[in-house]
């Protein structure tokens, strides 16, 4: 069984696979942004990760053609 609307079964797992690509990114960037605290400051680092993990959501997910 795929999806529904387009009965194609591997746009199921294309869609598994930009979710799983997302959650790494935002696991990464989560730890990522202890070490860059300590380097410049804790707003600045969530602010910096959040930015990243945002520009690379919509890039992935949320931009059209």
């Amino acid at each position: 069984m795929g999806l529904p609307a387009t009965r194609k079964r591997q746009l199921g797992g294309v869609v598994l696979a930009v979710a799983g690509a997302l959650t790494v990114a935002y696991v990464t960037a989560f730890a990522g942004s202890h070490p860059l605290a300590k380097k410049i400051g804790a707003w600045p680092a969530v602010f910096g990760v959040a930015g990243a993990v945002a520009l690379a959501s919509w890039a992935v997910a949320d931009r059209h053609a």
